[in-house]
């Protein structure tokens, strides 16, 4: 049958990937791989992503910092409360990540009950963990900067954003799995995000003070524009290439060649990004170092506590169960970490003022959960040899 053979082919196109990691077992970690071998696997690109990163964040603050214009210019046209030069970066680097998830596989992973542990578990981290532990650390650095601490909160409260699948991917993630959860905690945030905002802001936060209202309408027009533009064009180039050539040529010729555009548009809304709050950064320093704090913890503690929790159930389930392994580990781990932080910066603009405190806090999220995430895959790619691991039959490690 075609299906069987596309099954087949499939195969071989990971067999690449899946060669470095047949030695991961339930025994031992593999000792003799060394900082320099992890670092051969990647593609040229992603060995320079991080020092591109670093230069981008840079030569964007001093693009703020000395044309101040470049703010209104970027204002220009505004997509949706978030500006239009942003909004295009967010969606182009989803675009090839999105293209690359094997859509014709999902029916199969729902039937499976491996599949329903991990939306729970996933909910769990998202939807109870996350916000509360945003809250908590709010609370406990910034109590005596009440606007600052606000945005922070919103970007706690706004779970999961699309942009995990580049750190699932560059992490060797399991692109179905994550591709799922992305889903799944989006259509919980067109439903969650309105009552979490009065809850943890005017209820449990005490900001009486603050008139919110977040249309649901908002949240999910916010959701279908940064996560539902990128999906439909990911799916439509990847059946139009594979029906106009074929599976073969879709996974040897135009997804190696089509996939770097995912991080050039990474670095493009970095740059942007900085570029855009270049001069807020540096005229409120102070106040701007403080809300480092809570969420340099929050992305360390949500990614750290997740990632170990899923390598210890790892080791103490039985080998016939084979529900959790590195790449299970990697998907919880960073769709617990991220936050929908372009949804928390278009409320925060639209709810108290594009140059408020609330909204500039919201911008800083994506500041701090780039270079932060980035350096978690770094460390998911060290654990993933050093690490003993029960294999997983939804993971390439078993292909």
């Amino acid at each position: 049958m075609e299906f069987s053979q596309d099954m087949k082919l499939s195969e071989t196109m990971s067999s690449k990937d899946t060669k470095s990691e047949k030695h991961v077992t339930n025994a031992q970690p593999a000792p003799q791989l060394s900082a320099k071998a992890i670092f051969q696997e990647l593609g040229v690109l992603d060995r320079l992503l991080t020092p591109l990163i670093l230069i981008f964040m840079i030569v964007g603050v001093v693009i703020g910092q000395y044309a101040p214009q470049v703010k209104d210019a970027l204002d220009t046209v505004k997509f949706y409360g978030v500006s239009a030069p942003i909004a295009i970066g967010l969606i182009v680097m989803m675009w090839p990540v999105l293209t690359k998830v094997e859509y014709e596989r999902i029916p199969v992973l729902f039937r499976s009950k491996q599949l329903w542990i991990h939306i729970g578990i996933s909910m769990f981290l998202n939807w109870i963990i996350g916000p509360f532990l945003m809250l908590g650390l709010a609370w406990a650095t910034l109590p005596d900067l009440p606007h600052y601490r606000v945005g922070v909160i919103m970007v706690g409260i706004a779970r999961c954003i699309a942009m995990v699948m580049i750190w699932n991917d560059l992490a060797r993630g399991d692109p179905n799995y994550c591709a799922i959860l992305v889903v799944v905690n989006a259509i919980l945030q067109m439903i969650l995000y309105s009552p979490f905002a009065l809850l943890f802001i005017n209820k449990i936060g005490h900001q009486e003070d603050t008139n919110i209202q977040v249309a649901y309408g908002k949240v999910a027009i916010s959701v279908l524009i940064y996560l539902g533009i990128p999906l439909a064009a990911g799916v439509v180039t990847r059946y139009g290439v594979w029906r106009l050539t074929s599976k073969e040529f879709l996974y040897k010729k135009f997804i190696p060649i089509f996939s770097p555009l995912a991080l050039l548009g990474l670095l493009y809304t970095i740059l942007v990004l900085f570029a855009y709050q270049g001069s807020n950064i540096v005229a409120n320093v102070r106040p701007v170092f403080r809300v480092f704090v809570p969420l340099i913890l929050y992305f360390a503690i949500m990614w750290g506590v997740t990632f170990f929790v899923i390598w210890h159930f790892s080791r103490r389930e039985a080998a016939e169960k084979q529900l959790m392994g590195y790449q299970m580990a990697v998907v919880q781990a960073f769709t617990a970490a991220s936050n929908n932080f372009e949804l928390a910066i278009a409320v925060a603009i639209s709810i108290y003022g594009v140059n408020s405190e609330q909204a500039l806090a919201a911008t800083i999220g994506p500041l701090i959960e780039v270079p932060v995430l980035l350096a978690l895959t770094w460390v998911a790619l060290f654990l993933r040899y050093k690490l003993p691991w029960v294999r997983s039959r939804s993971t390439a490690i078993d292909a």
